[in-house]
């Protein structure tokens, strides 16, 4: 029964990490759109659009992804003596303050203050791709 639980956990987890990562990925692209934009209405739009995803979607992904986490490493302790887990750990709350950083830009763009370019997005945007790849080959292959 326990075994059963934990599985849920994990398939839980997993979706809310997959909400998680397809929310700052959109996000990223989002931005790029948003600062190539010269048109006032389409501008307006986008606000809407980031404010929707990162609000609605992709903290709330992010806070269920955590508190699952959270949950597995209540009901497998013994993951802490791994030193993978110490690592993903470390990842996983880069990948936190990276959102925060998204929603940092998402502000600056709706005020209208936001000076990076649509290059620098779409370099951004990689960003939370090798967080998420990292975080996977830790997960998985357990390398140390």
């Amino acid at each position: 029964m326990l075994v059963d639980a934990y599985r849920y956990l994990v398939a839980f987890h997993l979706i809310g990490v997959i909400s998680w990562m397809a929310g700052v990925l959109y996000l990223f692209r989002l931005f790029v759109y948003h600062a190539a934009e010269t048109e006032t209405v389409v501008k307006s739009r986008f606000v809407v659009m980031e404010y929707r995803l990162y609000k609605y979607i992709t903290v709330p992904a992010m806070i269920f992804a955590l508190v699952l986490g959270l949950l597995m490493l209540h009901a497998n302790p013994g993951l802490f003596r791994q030193h993978w887990m110490h690592s993903k750990l470390l990842l996983v709350f880069l990948l936190m303050g990276y959102t925060g950083f998204a929603g940092r830009f998402r502000r600056q763009l709706e005020k209208g203050t936001c000076n990076v370019s649509t290059k620098a997005f779409r370099w951004l945007n990689e960003v939370p791709t090798l967080f998420m790849i990292l975080i996977v080959l830790l997960a998985i292959v357990k390398p140390f």
